[in-house]
């Protein structure tokens, strides 16, 4: 299953929870709430690399499924990561104190980013 394609994002749960226990600040949670998201996905075997355009802010992250990678968080912070894939439409990633689980089925993908017990959740359709 191949994670290739255009995604635009439809709905999502605690992004404000989420946004501030991650230190984001309040004018841009408040930019970026009701921001249209459109994330693109170019997968070729294990190397990915997606770009995520919400407003006018983009962030452009490229890794191999396995291997460390610098990725950005939604801070704008880089951090080193390993981006390991469950099973063959899962992937799950520890940035610093962020964990993100992001699962394609069909033309959906649900992507869950975690701080402690907080959990901000996004589903995006292919377009």
């Amino acid at each position: 299953m191949s994670f290739t394609g255009k995604y635009e994002l439809q709905s999502h749960e605690n992004f404000v929870p989420f946004m501030k226990a991650i230190g984001l600040p309040d004018e841009l949670i408040e930019k970026g709430k009701d921001a249209k998201t459109i994330s693109e996905i170019v997968q070729e075997g294990k190397k990915f690399k997606v770009t995520v355009t919400t407003g006018s802010k983009v962030m452009t992250n490229e890794f191999t499924i396995g291997e460390e990678a610098e990725l950005e968080t939604p801070t704008g912070e880089k951090v080193k990561a390993i981006v390991q894939m469950e099973g063959e439409n899962k992937l799950v990633a520890n940035l610093k104190n962020i964990k993100s689980v992001t699962e394609l089925n069909g033309d959906t993908i649900t992507n869950v980013l975690s701080v402690g017990d907080i959990h901000y959740k996004r589903i995006s359709k292919r377009i």
